[in-house]
C-alpha cells in the first residue's frame, strides 16, 4: 500500500488467496490497516470484499481454503489460529458487524442477552454492571427506549433497530478493530448519521475500522484509504480523496457514476409544483386511498404503543408515492395494512373503489392479485428448494395460466425483467442479489397487478445494480401504467422514482406533497433533518482539472 508504514500496521495481509472446492474467489490481495485508520473495501457483489474481511476472523465460510504469505493482527500470525483462538479474538479484540442483522441475531434470545454475551465472555463485569452497559450501548447506537428494547426478541424489532442492536453487540468490549460489513444498509438517514458519528468516535490512535460497503457516500465520510475489488482482485487503491474524486480504473469510474445516479440531488432553486396528468392530459383515477388509519401494539412491558396515528394518503394509477421516515416510524406497518395483511384499529382503505377492509376472505384473496409486493430480501420470500421456473409457475398458476403455457409465460416474464431463460432451472441461492430481486419483480408481475408495493427493494444491492433495478421499475411503470408505493429510508432512491413523497414520524404523516417540493423545499423540521443527515459524495473532478494534475 503506497505511503503506508507497514511496520505499524494493526492488520497486515499479503497475497491472500481464498478458494471454495478448488474455485478461487480471492486472488492475491494485499491489505494493511494501521492503528487509528479506516480502510474501506468497495466493489460489487461477488468481488470478494466480504470474504477478504471475514478471513481475518476465521469466518471466510464453510469449506474455505485460506492461504497467505502474511495474515497478521496486532503482530499475531492468524495462519496458525484454530477455532478456539478465533473465538477468544472475536468480540474481545475484533468486533464484527454483519449485514444480515436478522440472521445474525438469535431469534430465541432477548436482544439484551445477545449484547450481554460478549461482556460475559470477555469482561469481568458483574451482572448489574453488564445490564447497565447493555442499556448504555443501546442508547449510544440510537435505540429508543433501551429498557424496553432489551427485553424484546430480534424478530419483534424493525430492520433498522435490529441492525443497531447488532452494532451494539460488536462494540460491547471496545475492540481494537471493528469490521463493519455494510453497517448502515438498513438504517434511515438520521440514524445512519448517528452511527457514522459513533464509528468516527470509536476510531482513535489505537482503534481501527475496516468497512465493507457499497455506499460510496458512507465511504467518503469514514475512510482514509479505499481498496476497490472486482472478481477477487484489487483493481485500484489509494487515499479516499484520490479514489472518490479522480479514479483511474474504468471499473471504479463506473461505480462512482452509478452512485451519483442514485444519490440525493438537492436542488439549488425553489421547487416547482409538479403537474402530473396522464399521457392523454387527463388526470389518472385514484387507485388506492387510505384515511384516518390507526394501529396500536402491546409492548413487552404491557404498555400499548401507537404505531400509526391518523394516517391518510392517495395514490393514482401510473404514479409512485415514496414513503420515508426513520426506522420505527410506521412505514412497514402501513404497507402491511395496505396489503391486507394487517387490520387497522381504525380508518378506511379503498382499492379500485372498493372498501378493502370490508371484503370477505375470498373476495380479498381475489382482489389481492391486483396488489403485489417486492421485499428488501427476496431470498427470504423464496422457497430455497424451488427452481426459478417453479417460483414463477406457482404465481402464474394463481393467476389462472394453464400449466401447458406456464414455461412460455415464465420466459416472457424473465425477458421483461431483462434476465435470460437459462436462469429458469437455477435456484435462488445460485443467483446474485440483483438477479433475485428481478425474479421477485417478475413473480409480482405474473399476477398482472395494478399496484406494486416495494418495501426497501434496493437497499441491500450494490449501487450499479440499484441503478439498473430502478431503471427497470421506471420502464415497467410506464409500460404497464403501474401505481407504486415505494417504502424506503434512502432519500436518493425515493427522489429518483417518486412523483409524490409522504414523510412519517412516530406513526404520523408530518409532510406530503410532490417529490420536488418535499425533497427540494421541505416545510417540516423533521423532513429537513432527514435531508441534512444524508451523507454526501465529493464532486467528480472535471476532465480539465485531471489533465492539469497530470
Amino acid at each position: 500500500m503506497s505511503g503506508l508504514n507497514t511496520a505499524s500496521a494493526l492488520v497486515d495481509i499479503r497475497d491472500l488467496r481464498v478458494s471454495f472446492n478448488g474455485v478461487a474467489v480471492v486472488h492475491g490481495v494485499d491489505l494493511q490497516v494501521r492503528a487509528g485508520q479506516c480502510v474501506a473495501l468497495v466493489g460489487e457483489s461477488g468481488s470478494g470484499k466480504s470474504v477478504t474481511a471475514r478471513s481475518l476472523v476465521g469466518l471466510a465460510g464453510h469449506g474455505a481454503q485460506v492461504q497467505a504469505q502474511r495474515l497478521e493482527f496486532a503482530g499475531r500470525d492468524l495462519r496458525v489460529f484454530d477455532q478456539a483462538d478465533y473465538q477468544r479474538l472475536r468480540g474481545a479484540q475484533i468486533g464484527f458487524i454483519m449485514q444480515d442483522a436478522l440472521g445474525s441475531l438469535d431469534p430465541l434470545r432477548r436482544v439484551g442477552g445477545e449484547i450481554e454475551e460478549a461482556l460475559l465472555l470477555h469482561s469481568d463485569l458483574g451482572a448489574e454492571a453488564r445490564r447497565l452497559r447493555v442499556l448504555q450501548l443501546l442508547a449510544e447506537v440510537g435505540v429508543p427506549e433501551p429498557q424496553v428494547r432489551a427485553q424484546q426478541y430480534s424478530w419483534q424489532l424493525s430492520g433498522g433497530l435490529r441492525q443497531r442492536a447488532l452494532i451494539a453487540s460488536a462494540m460491547a468490549c471496545r475492540p481494537r478493530l471493528l469490521i463493519a460489513d455494510e453497517p448502515t444498509t438498513a438504517l434511515d438517514a438520521t440514524v445512519q448519521a448517528q452511527i457514522l458519528r459513533l464509528l468516527e468516535q470509536l476510531r482513535d490512535e489505537q482503534n481501527s475500522l475496516l468497512i465493507v460497503s457499497h455506499d460510496l457516500a458512507v465511504v467518503a465520510r469514514l475512510a482514509d484509504w479505499v481498496v476497490v475489488m472486482r472478481g477477487g482482485h484489487v483493481v485500484e487503491q489509494g487515499s479516499a480523496e484520490q479514489i472518490l474524486q479522480d479514479p483511474q480504473d474504468p471499473y471504479t469510474q463506473r461505480l462512482l457514476s452509478a452512485a451519483r445516479a442514485v444519490h440525493l440531488q438537492r436542488p439549488t432553486q425553489p421547487a416547482l409544483a409538479l403537474v402530473e396528468p396522464s399521457a392523454s392530459g387527463i388526470e389518472q383515477p385514484v387507485l388506492l386511498a387510505a384515511s384516518g388509519l390507526g394501529k396500536s401494539f402491546a409492548g413487552p412491558d404491557g404498555s400499548v404503543r401507537q404505531v400509526l396515528n391518523e394516517v391518510s394518503l392517495q395514490l393514482r394509477a401510473g404514479q409512485t408515492l415514496g414513503v420515508v421516515g426513520e426506522s420505527g416510524s410506521g412505514k412497514s406497518t402501513l404497507g402491511r395494512i395496505l396489503l391486507g395483511l394487517e387490520q387497522p384499529d381504525q380508518g378506511r382503505v379503498e382499492f379500485a373503489g372498493s372498501d378493502w377492509l370490508a371484503l370477505g376472505a375470498e373476495q380479498k384473496r381475489r382482489a389481492r392479485q391486483g396488489i403485489q409486493v417486492v421485499f428488501q430480501d427476496p431470498l427470504a420470500s423464496f422457497d430455497p428448494r424451488y427452481s426459478v421456473l417453479r417460483v414463477l409457475s406457482e404465481a402464474l398458476a394463481l393467476a389462472g395460466v394453464p400449466r401447458s403455457l406456464q414455461r412460455a409465460e415464465a420466459v416472457a416474464l424473465l425477458e421483461r425483467v431483462q434476465l435470460p431463460a437459462s436462469v429458469l432451472e437455477r435456484r435462488p441461492l445460485e443467483l446474485s442479489g440483483g438477479q433475485r430481486q428481478r425474479i421477485a419483480i417478475a413473480r409480482a408481475l405474473a399476477m398482472k397487478p395494478r399496484l406494486l408495493i416495494c418495501d426497501e427493494p434496493v437497499s441491500a444491492l450494490d449501487v450499479s445494480v440499484q441503478a439498473r433495478i430502478l431503471a427497470l421499475l421506471a420502464e415497467l411503470k410506464a409500460e404497464l401504467n403501474l401505481a407504486c408505493l415505494f417504502i424506503s429510508h434512502d432519500l436518493g432512491v425515493v427522489e429518483q422514482v417518486s412523483d409524490h413523497v409522504l414523510v412519517m414520524q412516530a406513526g404520523r404523516v408530518v409532510e406530503q406533497g410532490s417529490a420536488a417540493q418535499v425533497l427540494g423545499q421541505p416545510r417540516h423540521a423533521y423532513t429537513r433533518a432527514l435531508l441534512d443527515a444524508v451523507p454526501t459524495l465529493p464532486p467528480a473532478q472535471p476532465l480539465w482539472v485531471r489533465r492539469l494534475a497530470v
